[in-house]
């Protein structure tokens, strides 16, 4: 904790946080920082639910029904919160969707030559596990039509 002449206090998370502020490093400047995250866009920054987590210094006589209707509240207010910032998340990947796979195809196509051994084996590839699927499917069928048959020979003994 650090306390500064017009006593606003700070308090840190761990060590890094702190040795980071001492050395003066603007947060929203440094990458793994939320400052950071909030202020290039890659986290919600305004939300309703943030208004929530705020910190409330009343103090309120202890009731265990309101408790108990506190902590639902506070599931119900996380369980929104998460699904708006997956909604968030999935609205901000959608457009590089698009943009990684244009990449991809510049790479392959710089890089053409180092995938001609991998296209030449593909179809021996490919042979090899339809025929493994095939040899499957028929050691299935057969141990399927072993049981129909131990199956029927039981019946007619008890007849």
């Amino acid at each position: 904790m650090f306390v500064r002449n017009d006593s606003k206090t700070f308090r840190f998370c761990r060590s890094k946080c702190h040795r980071n502020f001492n050395r003066k490093r603007n947060p929203r400047k440094v990458a793994w920082t939320k400052a950071y995250r909030k202020t290039r866009g890659k986290e919600l920054a305004v939300d309703s639910t943030f208004e929530f987590e705020k910190r409330r210094n009343r103090p309120v006589k202890y009731d265990r029904n309101l408790m108990g209707k506190t902590i639902m509240a506070m599931q119900r207010v996380q369980d929104i919160k998460e699904r708006r910032e997956e909604r968030f998340h999935a609205n901000r990947m959608k457009d590089a969707k698009p943009e990684k796979v244009s990449q991809a195809r510049v790479e392959i196509e710089k890089h053409a030559e180092l995938l001609a051994p991998a296209v030449a084996k593909r179809e021996e590839v490919m042979h090899n596990i339809l025929d493994s699927a095939r040899e499957r499917i028929a050691t299935r069928r057969v141990a399927k039509e072993k049981a129909v048959a131990r199956g029927a020979g039981g019946q007619q003994m008890e007849e």
